[in-house]
């Protein structure tokens, strides 16, 4: 039987709550894991997205759309082939750990060795293309370098996994949170003496530097050793087997969440890429709520699944249920207060930007759901459909993007965004039989009407 990491019974936060609530999670452990993962995730999240905020708006302020814009065109362009550095493996490896937990150190020994191949073929072809398509921009070349150099830093990341899939996110989130307040700090010291815009790349290197040491320092206080790691190349088959769907899905994903930020800056100029990333900001500022939901249950629906196929099913349309209606409400709300948040958080040299937003934050209910769909494909091992899906979206996504930005702008961008979201989980999971069910479970999320659709996701 597969076994999840159990916490004792009526640990001290859910002595903390009221009684009805203690006498829901009586006696379910796993759903104690989760939840107790879940809010350490949520704390580290809410946490630095408040300093990052501050801190963000004031590095963009400072900035100016033009120098903000370049920053974002870097990091966008990088941030296209990080899913070759990580080789797509990390719920690939948490289901392993989950399901094998005595081959520990040669699944992340394994893991961080793929990723370091991963990593350094990411890097050099990332060089490449910056040097493609912007000959003699030096100061672009090495904000790109700069950034792409975190993905060797990355490797060291697979320390994570192991706390995953343990549900021990804990760590994790005192590791990267530690990093992350000093290099905010930082960046405040920067503004303050008036630093150029490549020290700020510097800091952003200097807080995965500071992650991948804080979590090595984690994962030894657990009495663990990274010496004891042994990369096993069966066992590095066996991961690229499963994850190359994934590795392809990933660079799809990012294709469809960061290609047009690249493509504004080619089109158009650098402070177009500014105003998007603005807007792109505070649209996904919110995500870390799915995301961070769907990681901390996922050991769970890895144990259900043997469990009990019902409630399997029931936990995943019950996630999707969730995950969809908040992403609706938080739609409707910043539909409407678009302009007023962009004038009130960047200031006025901004305000181009507002547009962008009241489109793109409609783009968070297929994302939602995607976190829920993505956990169900990965229980079953369907990371080809994970891979069909990404993929199609990003080619509907750059098709989009390069007959409306010349047209519309940076709100052509945003609604090619939009519609690359929805195209897989409807028109696609419409035409694929196999996922006739998906479309079934959004239908269910978006309208809770419960006679009018019939499936085993109740």
């Amino acid at each position: 039987m597969t076994q999840v990491n159990k916490p004792a019974e009526n640990s001290a936060w859910l002595r903390l709550m009221p009684r009805f609530v203690q006498a829901k999670l009586s006696g379910r452990s796993n759903l104690q894991a989760a939840l107790s993962n879940t809010s350490w995730l949520s704390m580290s999240t809410v946490l630095r997205l408040g300093l990052g905020l501050l801190v963000g708006l004031w590095v963009a302020r400072y900035l100016g759309p033009s120098r903000f814009g370049q920053l974002n065109y870097a990091i966008a362009l990088t941030s296209l082939f990080a899913a070759l550095a990580s080789l797509g493996s990390n719920s690939i490896v948490i289901r392993e750990l989950v399901k094998s937990p005595e081959q520990k150190d040669v699944l992340l020994g394994s893991a961080m060795t793929l990723r370091l191949i991963g990593s350094a073929l990411a890097m050099l072809v990332v060089i490449f293309l910056v040097k493609l398509m912007r000959p003699g921009d030096t100061l672009t070349l090495w904000l790109v370098v700069l950034s792409a150099v975190g993905f060797i830093l990355q490797s060291i990341n697979v320390i994570d996994l192991y706390f995953q899939a343990k549900v021990e996110s804990r760590y994790t989130v005192f590791s990267s949170l530690g990093a992350f307040v000093l290099m905010g700090l930082l960046k405040v010291l920067l503004i303050s003496i008036r630093a150029p815009l490549i020290d700020f790349a510097w800091a952003g290197l200097g807080e995965g530097i500071l992650t991948a040491g804080f979590l090595s320092l984690a994962f030894s206080l657990k009495n663990q050793s990274m010496r004891k790691w042994r990369p096993d190349f069966a066992v590095m088959m066996a991961i690229l087997k499963d994850s190359w769907p994934l590795i392809l899905a990933g660079i799809s994903t990012m294709i469809y969440l960061r290609v047009d930020q690249v493509l504004i800056g080619q089109m158009l100029n650098d402070k177009e890429v500014g105003l998007y990333s603005a807007a792109a900001r505070i649209s996904e500022i919110w995500y870390f709520i799915p995301a961070t939901i769907c990681s901390s249950t996922l050991p769970a629906l890895i144990a259900s699944k043997k469990q009990n196929p019902a409630l399997y099913f029931s936990r995943l349309q019950k996630l999707a249920n969730l995950l969809v209606r908040v992403a609706l409400v938080v739609a409707v709300v910043m539909t409407f207060l678009s302009k007023p948040i962009i004038t009130l958080l960047y200031g006025h040299s901004y305000e181009g930007a507002w547009p962008a937003l009241s489109v793109l934050i409609w783009s968070g209910i297929p994302y939602s759901f995607g976190g829920a769909w993505g956990s169900w494909m990965t229980v079953e091992n369907r990371t080809g459909t994970i891979f069909l899906f990404h993929a199609n979206a990003a080619v509907v996504n750059l098709l989009l993007n390069f007959i409306l930005i010349p047209r519309y702008g940076i709100v052509g961008s945003a609604y090619a965004t939009l519609i690359s979201y929805w195209i897989g989980h409807t028109v696609l999971a419409a035409i694929m039989k196999s996922q006739h069910e998906a479309l079934l479970m959004l239908a269910k999320a978006l309208i809770p009407i419960p006679s009018l659709f019939k499936s085993k996701l109740t």
